[in-house]
């Protein structure tokens, strides 16, 4: 692939498998550092391409197929240039945030103190945007519902900004964190965006239906490239962006639960990284042996072929369960 060979050309490889955070250097960090150590070189931001090639091809598949002008068939609930805008908002906000953490990492930019932004600030950003683009969901789209099953349809008002942005910082942190092995978070990502095709094109949501089947397409394509052994990996600023519009998306339809429900992997093995962090910053004791689980599940022996295949078929039964659920 041509982009892959201008990654190479520009150096922009990855230089090392970091893990977890530096000052956990354990035995069983190191252990998992050394047999990543080979995928120090490959190319990393191939992410960057898939974000180009899906907002092309999205923004140039709305004038040719006449999305934009209502019909009697299909009359979606939202503006459809509203949401547009809001889907893009947070698709390249989150992307460009990632693509500056790229930077700094690959070109050593993080240790010379070049315009660096420690972990937290990083943290405060992704929740203005997250923030901001939830605001708009609630002011713009007019969205501050939530259904959940057999209780019915809550009315959070105002609050529901809050909960629409710690979902959006939930997702994005948890699948930059689940990409951890060739091809874990990408395939997920896939089941989880089939699921939500399904779903959006049931609610004749025309704005995601067509947005989905553009990020499929461009994410199928980009496992070609990820899954083990991996030719190029994603990097964070597809990352950042994947999490955050997933979760996005799963508001737009309206579905939190099934959310939850498809996006389970994600939040599983995400969520055993934010655990472990809190545990040792609180209670200065480790829960896991190391986090996330997938590298866990590296340390009992399990090799990466194997954890990614299982992860996939759980996700496929989690899917199949929250579409079910969300059709009801």
């Amino acid at each position: 692939m041509p982009f892959i060979d201008l990654l190479y050309r520009s150096k922009f490889t990855r230089k090392k498998e970091i893990g977890e955070v530096r000052i956990n250097k354990t035995p069983e960090f190191e252990a998992i550092r050394a047999k990543h150590a080979l995928k120090a070189g490959t190319p990393t931001g191939l992410g960057i391409w898939l974000l180009i090639a899906i907002v092309a091809a999205f923004l140039l598949l709305i004038p040719f197929l006449g999305l934009s002008k209502p019909t009697a068939m299909l009359v979606s609930s939202y503006s459809f240039w509203k949401e547009v805008g809001i889907l893009g908002f947070t698709f390249l906000g989150f992307g460009l945030l990632g693509l500056y953490d790229d930077i700094l990492k690959i070109f050593g930019f993080a240790k010379s103190g070049f315009f660096g932004l420690r972990r937290w600030h990083k943290f405060v950003i992704q929740w203005l945007l997250a923030l901001t683009s939830a605001f708009l969901l609630w002011w713009a789209l007019g969205i501050n519902i939530i259904h959940l099953p057999v209780v019915g349809i809550i009315h959070l008002g105002f609050g529901y900004v809050l909960v629409a942005a710690f979902l959006m910082v939930t997702f994005a942190n948890a699948f930059d964190i689940t990409s951890g092995l060739d091809g874990l978070g990408e395939g997920l990502l896939a089941i989880c965006l089939l699921a939500f095709w399904v779903i959006s094109a049931s609610v004749l949501d025309r704005v995601v239906t067509l947005f989905l089947s553009v990020w499929i397409g461009a994410v199928v394509a980009g496992l070609y490239f990820t899954i083990y052994p991996a030719r190029a990996f994603l990097g964070n600023a597809s990352g950042m962006a994947f999490g955050a519009t997933l979760a996005l998306v799963g508001l737009l339809s309206g579905k939190f639960v099934p959310l939850l429900i498809v996006g389970g992997i994600f939040l599983l093995d995400g969520g055993s990284s934010m655990l472990q962090i809190i545990s040792k910053a609180v209670f200065k004791k480790r829960i896991f042996p190391i986090a996330p689980l997938h590298h866990w599940l590296e340390l009992l022996g399990w090799e990466e072929p194997k954890i990614v295949a299982r992860a996939w078929i759980s996700g496929i039964v989690l899917a199949i369960f929250g579409v079910w659920l969300a059709l009801l």
